[in-house]
This record gives C-alpha cells, sequence and structure tokens, in this order.
C-alpha cells in the first residue's frame, strides 16, 4: 500500500519533468483503475482502453492535483466522469462500482496454503456476487471504503452525500452484505 507522501514525492517528481516516473502510478493504481471501469462497462477491451483514457487524463492534468485528498479519490473521479462521458455517448445502461475486493479479504496466511487460498477464492465471488445485490449507492461506498480505502470524508467529496448520510449508507450496505452472504453463499462457504 503506497502512502499519501509516496505518492505526493512521485508526483513532485513528474512535474519537475520526470516523466517516465509515471509508470510506478500507473502500475500501483491499473488493477484499481480497471476494476472500476469494468463495474461500469463490462466489457474487457473497452475497460481496458477507458483505463488507458483515465491514466492520459490523469498525466495531462496532474498539475491540478493538489494533494488534499488521496491519489486514488482524484483518480477515482477521472474514471467515474470518463465512464459516465462513455456511457453517455453510447447511452448504454451502467452501474457503480462495487464489484471489487473488500480489503478485509487479504490475509497474508491465504498465500501460503492452496486450500486456504481456495477458501479465499470462493469468499471473494461470494462477496463480489452479494455487492452486486446492493443499491449503486451502497455498491459505490463500499467499494470505496474497502478497495479505495477511502476514508468517509473523501467518500462524501466523492458522492456528494453528506457525512452523516455516507455513514449510515455504509453501515446499512455492511449489513446488507452481511445478511446475503449468511442467506445465499453460507453453503458454498463452508464448503
Amino acid at each position: 500500500m503506497r502512502t499519501r507522501e509516496e505518492d505526493l514525492a512521485v508526483i513532485k517528481e513528474i512535474l519537475r519533468g520526470r516523466h517516465q516516473d509515471y509508470s510506478v502510478l500507473v502500475n500501483h493504481y491499473s488493477n484499481y483503475v480497471f476494476t472500476l471501469t469494468m463495474r461500469y462497462i463490462h466489457q474487457r477491451e473497452l475497460a481496458e482502453e477507458l483505463t488507458q483514457d483515465v491514466f492520459i487524463k490523469a498525466f495531462n492534468n496532474l498539475s491540478s492535483f493538489r494533494g488534499e485528498c488521496k491519489f486514488s479519490t482524484w483518480l477515482y473521479t477521472i474514471v467515474h466522469t470518463t465512464c459516465l462521458s462513455h456511457l453517455r455517448k453510447k447511452n448504454t445502461a451502467h452501474s457503480f462500482p462495487g464489484d471489487e475486493k473488500i480489503a478485509s479479504i487479504h490475509d497474508d496466511k491465504f498465500q501460503y496454503n492452496p486450500g486456504k487460498k481456495l477458501e479465499k477464492e470462493a469468499l471473494k465471488t461470494a462477496i463480489n456476487d452479494a455487492i452486486t445485490h446492493l443499491s449503486d449507492i451502497e455498491a459505490q461506498i463500499i467499494t470505496l471504503f474497502y478497495q479505495g480505502e477511502q476514508t468517509v470524508e473523501e467518500i462524501t467529496l466523492i458522492t456528494g452525500l453528506t457525512t452523516a448520510n455516507v455513514k449510515v449508507k455504509l453501515f446499512r450496505a455492511r449489513q446488507k452484505l452481511k445478511d446475503i452472504i449468511e442467506k445465499h453463499y453460507r453453503q458454498e462457504l463452508m464448503n
């Protein structure tokens, strides 16, 4: 996990003319951007193309990044506007992000035990499927909080909701997610 200070140091170098350092940010955030893009687009090739567009837009506008929020928050807003612009042009249906990994899934013990790794995959699949049953805003908030590791305050900036509303929706989304997993995926996770 990169820190805000590490991102700011790399951005500072890029803005000084070391454009090759941008690859550090691209390498670190490419999965994040692609996963978010896939939630809007649902077509791998197009999502890959839009992911590249996001990084080009981010590079071209890097001087506007002030460091008041995490780089990932700023990058998310570019993903959001890029995907919505594309969808408006194509006039297709869309959904908000929510089908990503939840941070609490990550556990080092899974990496060394093949059986545990399969359990981790089953849990990720169950969570990904369960997230699709949440409302768009609940899926977006869960994704931003866990996968994007955004704070409640950063989520308020992204969504335009009040801090209290984000907290309430996050609490309710967690409860719904838990209920969905227990009701629909308990058997899969117990095997």
